[in-house]
């Protein structure tokens, strides 16, 4: 080290560095050379040789060991001597991580989507594309014969092939319990294609057309600690089946979580002779299939496209149907499709939220990086004594990437704390259940390993830019900090704003696009109208009795039964025709079965004609179309037209008597379908009622209920309001909206603690010239001006850069709705203003602070 001080004194710094290497080299060399003699010499005595050996490591470690502990300490001195950079560095970091930890549990949460199930890579559900309205439309329903179909044509590529129906709400009763539940109704087989684990029964519980099969959960509901195996059970009070097992509840991230009981298929079969099995036109059920092991997905997929264009007319085929397969590891990321394609939307979510977490974990990371940077000159002196002494650049890297460490594990710590207790908040807002894995190894690992990750990217820049100091000028002060590092520490501030206003930008169209929606005419009247499920035929039979006592108590104006909900639209025909016009099978149109009062329920508004009423015997096949519907028409007073539809090869006229608002039952970012309503007085699934307004809710519903159990005494009483069924519509966009404006509020949070901390840093590092001006007669506003300008000017560069990124990708987003906001030049002037307000606020504090100090103090020697 001599060598080292000698040849720092008349030579330059760079040189020194090189000496004290090349010292460390001829160490090395007499260290091995000593070694290596030492063995040739007590070759033959192994035991004076071990124990030389272990003297020479043990003293190696011991000042390792030593060292570490040095760095540790002086790292940990460090923080407490800079308190403020400390407590920025650490909350900020751990806001930072929280924020990615979070997204990290949410994208695993959408990634592992039903991989409980072993058969994950095997199991697919059928699909077809077909012609459709000038697209191609994407059906997630088949007919009664694709299942026959596929275990006869292509048997050997399948392990199984399940017909099931659609999820439905079923009245399950048990002696004096009933409740009303989701279930499905499978062919055998369901539980080894999932992979169920049954607690109870046999595997082969299905077989039999009069079982259940019961959840867990459900079992406890209505058997309790007994055994369920053998019960008697009612389905829609008419199916009385047994109870064959019980099976584990299925976890909330599959795209079965809603199973709770499951029934045998042919027990659907069974009790509905409308269904034919024969019938490829019927669609309105599902089809599962596990391929088999020596089969590829593809290709199978491929095999079957002609599934069902090789089973219907020419008629028919001219639609093209091509069937192919959706594999389960596409069920929830991959299941949205636009003209036969699928877009991933649900994919896209999983990367939009990805790339923020990494930003706003950037964010965090920028401000470690310029505070370390912007106090330099404070560690300067000490970087250019260690330096002197013989400290190596290596050395010093090591000193400060350790100080980078040790904050970034306190960050990661004060991390889980707030993990903890913002999780359930966080899953509130994003519909979730996701649990914080204590015990899971693999966490922890990627835990510490994404640590490590933010300490090195956080550290490594100080780290080698203040090791890179050159002794000779530090010790002789004539040091001053780079132009390189405040233009780096410019530009990660410009990086750090640029992220959070195109945040804001992005949550202010999100919240624009959902109010678009909110404010659109939905048509009809969404306040004060209930709808009850009833899934029997107990309240269809007692529909007019039910009526009158409604209307008697004064708890409902009107009621009406239909066969869809008010805001959705359940069916679709093809087989329309009006003016000799022929039947355009690639266009469907709408279609709701209603009953004479919906009109005068739901609040629905009549333009042309008049509405359907009871009055009119003829009334029976009359319809009421929309006014989407007149304009695909063609006619401008469709009132007293036929129009005629057929139906597997059954043709029935109706007259049109009407025509109605258009009222919004699908999405409401896209056009009305065009849709016929039609009178139906047979089964119903669905009773609106509209409440009484002088009539206090609670009250109304009270006295609704009393009444629906009088005549369903054995169906349980549930409702829903419409406009609360109206609101889920929008969400997915509202959890787009709460989770960018949680992200965007963190970030913005992050940013301005880095401007703070730059802020307090500049002020104290100008104290004496602030002083100097103070006597020159500068003013307060003066003082703040000069303090906050380059601060306002960063701003105004990220604004800059910030508006074409915002406007490039919230114009892709945009794109996926067919009614949209615009994006109007005031929303970047908004978000733009917001950023400067909050950059002023943040600055103002200490510019101000510093701009009234006493100047006596300012100016006082040292």
């Amino acid at each position: 080290m001599e060598l080292a001080g000698w040849v720092l004194q008349h030579h330059s710094v760079s040189k020194a560095d090189w000496s004290c290497i090349i010292c460390e080299q001829v160490n090395l060399i007499v260290y091995t050379y000593c070694i290596v003699s030492l063995f040739i010499r007590f070759r033959h005595r192994v035991s004076i040789l071990n124990s030389i050996i272990a003297d020479l490591f043990r003293t190696l470690t011991i000042n390792r060991n030593a060292m570490l502990k040095n760095y540790f300490k002086i790292a940990w001195r460090n923080l407490l001597k800079n308190k403020t950079a400390s407590f920025i560095n650490i909350s900020g970091l751990a806001v930072g991580i929280s924020v990615a930890m979070l997204i990290g549990l949410w994208i695993w949460d959408e990634m592992s989507f039903n991989k409980c199930f072993k058969n994950y890579d095997r199991i697919a559900q059928v699909l077809t594309n077909a012609n459709y309205n000038g697209g191609i439309n994407t059906d997630f329903n088949t007919a009664p014969p694709y299942g026959d179909e596929l275990r006869n044509a292509y048997g050997s590529n399948f392990k199984q092939v399940l017909m099931a129906s659609r999820p439905s709400s079923m009245v399950l009763s048990s002696g004096e319990k009933n409740l009303i539940k989701t279930g499905y109704y499978f062919e055998p087989g369901i539980t080894d294609m999932l992979s169920l684990k049954l607690l109870k029964g046999s595997h082969d519980g299905l077989k039999d057309p009069s079982s259940i099969l019961l959840s867990a959960t459900l079992a406890k509901a209505f058997f309790g600690e007994t055994d369920p195996i053998g019960k008697t059970m009612k389905i829609d009070n008419k199916a009385n089946v047994v109870v064959t097992g019980v099976y584990e509840d299925i976890p909330y991230n599959t795209d079965f979580a809603d199973m709770e009981c499951i029934a045998p298929w042919q027990l659907y079969v069974m009790n509905s002779p409308w269904l034919k099995k024969d019938n490829w036109e019927q669609d309105g059920f599902q089809t599962y299939v596990q391929i088999a092991d020596h089969a590829s997905m593809e290709k199978v997929s491929h095999d079957i496209r002609n599934l069902k264009l090789r089973n219907i007319d020419k008629e028919k085929a001219k639609a093209n149907p091509q069937v192919f397969l959706l594999p389960m590891n596409k069920f929830h990321l991959y299941s949205d499709y636009e003209n036969g394609v699928a877009v991933g939307r649900n994919a896209q979510f999983v990367w939009m939220y990805g790339i923020i977490g990494v930003f706003v974990l950037l964010i965090a990371c920028i401000n470690f990086m310029n505070l370390a940077t912007a106090r330099s000159e404070k560690r300067a002196k000490e970087v250019g004594i260690r330096k002197t002494i013989g400290s190596l650049r290596s050395q010093l890297i090591k000193q400060f990437m350790t100080e980078s460490f040790v904050v970034v594990f306190l960050a990661f710590l004060l991390s889980l704390v707030i993990i903890q207790y913002m999780l359930p908040l966080f899953n509130e807002v994003a519909d979730k259940k996701m649990e914080f894995p204590w015990n899971n190894i693999f966490f922890w690992l990627i835990g510490l390993g994404f640590a490590l990750i933010t300490g090195f990217i956080a550290g490594s820049y100080p780290a080698f830019y203040l090791s890179s100091f050159k002794p000779i000028k530090v010790l002789k002060g004539t040091f001053k900090a780079g132009r390189l590092a405040s233009v780096t520490r410019r530009a990660l501030v410009v990086l750090q704003f640029t992220v959070s206003i195109v945040l804001i930008i992005g949550v202010l169209i999100v919240y624009r696009q959902i109010q678009l929606g909110k404010t659109r005419s939905a048509g009809y009247q969404r306040e004060g109208l209930i709808t009850i499920t009833t899934p029997t035929d107990e309240i269809h039979s007692h529909i007019d009795a039910m009526r009158y006592d409604l209307k008697k108590s004064g708890a409902a104006v009107e009621i009406a039964e239909t066969h869809n909900l008010v805001t959705s639209l359940g069916f679709a025909g093809n087989g329309f025709q009006w003016n000799n016009r022929p039947i355009d099978e690639n266009f469907w149109i709408g279609k709701a079965f209603i009953n004479p009062e919906y009109g005068k329920t739901i609040g629905w508004q009549i333009i042309q004609g008049r509405d359907i009423s009871r009055s009119f015997a003829t009334d029976s096949t009359a319809v009421i179309v929309n006014e989407s519907m007149v304009k695909y028409m063609g006619i401008k007073n469709p009132v007293g037209m036929v129009i005629k539809e057929t139906i597997f090869g059954k043709t029935t006229a109706y007259t049109v008597v009407g025509v109605v608002k258009d009222m919004l039952m699908q999405s409401p970012y896209r056009p009305v379908k065009e849709t016929i309503y039609i009178p139906d007085y047979e089964k119903t699934y669905y009773v609106s009622i509209r409440l009484n307004p002088a009539m206090n809710v609670n009250t109304a519903i009270g006295n609704i209920e009393a009444v629906f159990k009088k005549y369903a005494p054995n169906s349980p009483f549930e409702y829903n309001f419409v406009d609360s069924d109206y609101e889920k519509k929008f969400g997915d966009e509202e959890r787009v909206r709460k989770l960018a404006s949680v992200f965007a509020g963190l970030a913005i949070f992050i940013s301005c603690l880095g401007l703070f901390g730059m802020a307090s840093f500049i002020a104290e590092q100008r104290t004496k010239e602030i002083g100097v001006r103070k006597v020159l007669g500068a003013t307060v506003m003066n003082l703040w001006g000069l303090l906050s300008k380059e601060f306002i000017m960063l701003v105004t560069i990220s604004f800059l850069i910030a508006t074409p990124i915002a406007y490039y990708f919230l114009h892709g987003w945009l794109n996926n709705y067919e009614y949209r906001t615009e994006l109007s030049w005031w929303i970047f002037a908004l978000a733009g203003a917001g950023a400067f307000i909050i950059t002023i606020a943040t600055v103002s504090f200490q510019a101000i602070k510093a701009a009234i100090a006493n100047p006596v103090k300012c100016l006082r020697t040292e």
